[in-house]
């Protein structure tokens, strides 16, 4: 299997050499299948699922018929709650649920490898050495991306120690951040390129350094959180 290279850039932007990545991690057949269902459980995890309407049991109202069953030449009436009447309630309306999917953990891993190695055999995958910045300057931050070549949105994977960094980058509204353990295989897909500090790409080797856990992609059960039935 061919070494699977990124180019090495400076804090000044200026390109020092490659970098060998995983191929483990980089070099993968990517499987578009597990790719979708991870992303649509990730989305549909972040769905709040609040939304709520009235049923005819719930409106306020509608508590004697509104006129008598026969002799009036009209359809028979039961309530103006009724579905069919402005301001009746909703049937088979939405109702507050939970959206969540449970997606095995191994099945997350592959989609994440899966989803960089796509990243890296589109040549988008870029490391800086590192972000030590003296003070947090988002136009510094932006000349940054401009020289290493990132044009449209990107994701930067950042070692949680890198607080100017943070906040130099977080006002770009093209780019998302990220920590070297919690890089999603959704955040990977939006991005057109990944920026990655030395450090971080490094910590991508040991499988605890990019494992997520189902927090990051699902909402906890419920039921089994308060000790019910599943």
């Amino acid at each position: 299997m061919p070494e699977i290279k990124a180019p090495l850039f400076s804090i000044d932007g200026k390109e020092k050499g490659e970098v060998t990545l995983d191929s483990g991690i980089f070099g993968i057949e990517p499987n578009i299948p597990v790719i979708h269902q991870v992303v649509t459980a990730q989305l549909a995890g972040r769905r709040r699922g609040t939304h709520s309407t009235k049923t005819r049991a719930e409106v306020r109202g509608g508590g004697r018929k509104p006129w008598r069953q026969k002799g009036l030449g009209r359809a028979r009436q039961g309530s103006i709650r009724a579905p069919h009447w402005t301001g009746g309630g909703i049937a088979h309306g939405p109702k507050p649920r939970d959206y969540s999917q449970r997606t095995p953990k191994k099945m997350k891993r592959l989609a994440l490898r899966s989803a960089l190695s796509a990243r890296a055999s589109e040549s988008a995958v870029k490391v800086v050495e590192d972000f030590s910045w003296d003070a947090p300057k988002t136009k510094v931050a932006q000349q940054l991306l401009s020289q290493i070549g990132v044009q449209g949105k990107a994701l930067v994977v950042i070692d949680k120690t890198d607080v100017n960094a943070q906040r130099a980058f977080r006002n770009i509204p093209s780019v998302r951040l990220a920590e070297a353990g919690h890089v999603t295989t959704y955040d990977v897909m939006w991005a057109q390129d990944l920026v990655f500090s030395a450090s971080t790409i490094n910590s991508l080797a040991n499988p605890a350094g990019f494992d997520v856990s189902d927090s990051d992609f699902v909402k906890e059960d419920a039921a089994k959180t308060q000790g019910g039935e599943g």
